[in-house]
């Protein structure tokens, strides 16, 4: 390698700026006059990655969305393929997103540029013939989850378990009473966390059952207090819309971000499936998932028998089973998941054994993942540099 490393970024969402910016802080302590260039978000950009676009532009959800969506999208692939390719840096990195990074990935390997993709699709899941693209488009896929690197292995995919950055930076024990005070419940009782998702059309398709569930709660359990950290201002809108408009009595406390703050204070959550299940079990917090998207992707997960998995959120997938509740589309159903969200609150030994379980998993993802991350990038890069004659 000639120059200072030249790394292209593609980062999809709040959750890939926060991997992206570990990576590139990683990546700098090994090459202290790299760059960064591509699509990212705050995060990434104070890292120092330069954004041709910003993060957002890739967060679709669902196969309406997406179908929606899909001229805008088919015209950032290519102005990015074309970008990239001009550029021709060391390196491209996709980070989750699969659907756009691994078009874009493809179009890179053929044209001579190592690939990485950094957060394995869940393609153990559903769709799997989607290995044989990965096959052809990526030179290496830095895995989250243990059991997806023998996964890879089987279908003859380098791939390397990096860990979980999120099990990085949460700490093993938390401290619920510094976390209350910080959100100014310190006086408070029971505290349900809401997080409603991140993504527009996830926050527009599920408040209005967090919202009933609220009011559930709070006829069943005078006293109790909600907590709900926005992923973003739109998110925000949304669901203090909602909540005025069907949950007017009840008092949710809307905070920006700070998701790991509001899951620390709180007993229990209820949550949409997402990487806020993974962080909310390593706060150790019991939860309740749910799921919900449009008609026309559900009529296809299910009558095309698209999904594999038994399980969605994180923690039942990791564990094998079922440890916490689960909902999938018409079965998200308030007085369910009210029910579900009391029984945690009522059982403490139960919600004592799902702790210590979570205090395993935590141990089993803390493997310092961004320097993992970004030292097998370094090693793909000296595999590949061509050998000097002497």
């Amino acid at each position: 390698m000639s120059g200072p490393l030249r790394v292209a970024l593609v980062a999809g969402e709040a959750s890939g700026d926060t991997l992206g910016a570990g990576l590139i802080q990683a990546l700098r302590r090994r090459e202290p006059d790299a760059e960064f260039f591509g699509v990212a978000g705050p995060k990434m950009r104070a890292a120092g990655c330069e954004v041709w676009e910003p993060a957002e532009s890739l967060a679709v959800m669902g196969l309406y969305d997406v179908l929606r969506e899909l001229p805008r999208l088919w015209r950032l692939i290519s102005r990015l393929r074309a970008a990239f390719i001009a550029a021709r840096p060391d390196v491209f990195v996709g980070i989750d997103a699969p659907d756009t990074n691994l078009r874009l990935a493809r179009s890179l390997h053929r044209a001579g540029i190592p690939t990485v993709q950094y957060v394995s699709p869940q393609v153990w899941a559903w769709r799997q013939r989607r290995v044989h693209t990965i096959h052809e488009s990526v030179d290496l896929v830095l895995c989250l989850l243990p059991f997806e690197r023998k996964f890879y292995e089987n279908q003859g995919v380098a791939a390397e378990f990096v860990g979980h950055p999120l099990a990085d930076a949460i700490p093993l024990t938390v401290d619920r009473a510094a976390a209350r005070a910080r959100l100014g419940l310190a006086d408070a009782g029971e505290v349900v966390a809401l997080l409603p998702g991140s993504r527009r059309g996830e926050v527009t398709r599920l408040a209005a059952d967090f919202a009933r569930t609220a009011v559930w709660l709070a006829q069943h359990r005078p006293g109790i207090r909600f907590v709900a950290p926005m992923a973003s201002e739109a998110a925000r809108e949304i669901f203090s819309r909602v909540l005025k408009r069907l949950a007017p009595q009840v008092e949710v406390c809307l905070r920006d971000g700070e998701a790991q703050t509001a899951l620390i204070a709180a007993d229990v959550a209820l949550i949409a499936s997402g990487t806020a299940t993974l962080e909310a079990a390593l706060c150790k917090r019991p939860m309740v998932v749910v799921y919900r998207t449009g008609p026309v992707t559900a009529f296809a997960l299910r009558k095309l028998n698209l999904v594999k998995a038994k399980f969605f959120a994180q923690p039942n997938l990791l564990a094998d089973r079922r440890v916490v509740g689960e909902y999938f589309q018409e079965q998200v159903d308030p007085p369910a998941l009210g029910a579900e969200l009391s029984m945690w609150l009522d059982d403490a030994g139960r919600r004592a054994e799902l702790e210590q379980e979570f205090v395993g998993l935590h141990v089993d993802l803390k493997r310092n993942a961004s320097e993992r991350a970004a030292q097998a990038i370094i090693d793909l890069l000296q595999r590949r540099r061509p050998a000097v004659s002497p």
